[in-house]
C-alpha cells in the first residue's frame, strides 16, 4: 500500500506542478477565459489515465500466469526506462521547463481554447500514463485485493 501511495503522490506533485504553471500563466496573462479548456484537457486527461490502467488490468486477466509475469516484468521495464530518461531530461531542462511552458501556452492561446486544453491533456496525461504504468506491477505482485488501489488513490 505504501508503493502505489508515494507513486500517486510524486506523479500527482508533478502534474499539479505543471497544471500550477499553466494556471498562473493563463491567470497573469489575462486570459480566464481559457481555463475552462485547461480544467477540461486535465479532466481528459485524469479519465484516459483511468482508462489506460485499466486497459493494463484487462488486457493481461486474460493471460496465463507465465504471459502475465512477463507482462509485467517488461512494462516494470519500460517505466525505469521512462524513470531514467526523466531524470537526464530534468538535468538537462530544469532551468528551461516554465519558459518552455509559457511559450508552448502562448501559443496555444494564440490557436484557442482547444489547443490550450489539449497542452493541459497532454501535461496531465503523461503523467497519469506514467503512474498507471510505475502502479500496475505493484497491483500484480500484491494480487487482488484493495490495498494498493486504496495507496494510489491515497
Amino acid at each position: 500500500m505504501l508503493q502505489p501511495l508515494l507513486t500517486g503522490l510524486r506523479e500527482g506533485l508533478k502534474a499539479g506542478l505543471v497544471v500550477s504553471i499553466l494556471v498562473t500563466f493563463l491567470v497573469r496573462g489575462g486570459h480566464r477565459d481559457r481555463l475552462p479548456a485547461l480544467w477540461a484537457g486535465g479532466g481528459v486527461a485524469v479519465v484516459a489515465s483511468f482508462g489506460f490502467g485499466a486497459l493494463l488490468h484487462f488486457t493481461s486477466a486474460s493471460m496465463s500466469f507465465e504471459a502475465q509475469e512477463a507482462f509485467g516484468g517488461i512494462l516494470s521495464i519500460i517505466a525505469v526506462a521512462f524513470v531514467t530518461w526523466m531524470v537526464f531530461w530534468m538535468r538537462r531542462a530544469a532551468h528551461t521547463i516554465k519558459s518552455d511552458l509559457h511559450g508552448k501556452m502562448s501559443n496555444a492561446v494564440e490557436l484557442g481554447s482547444v489547443a490550450v486544453g489539449t497542452a493541459a491533456l497532454l501535461a496531465v496525461g503523461r503523467e497519469g500514463l506514467e503512474t498507471a504504468l510505475f502502479i500496475y506491477p505493484t497491483f500484480q505482485a500484491q494480487g487482488a485485493g484493495a490495498g494498493p488501489a486504496v495507496g494510489a488513490l491515497s
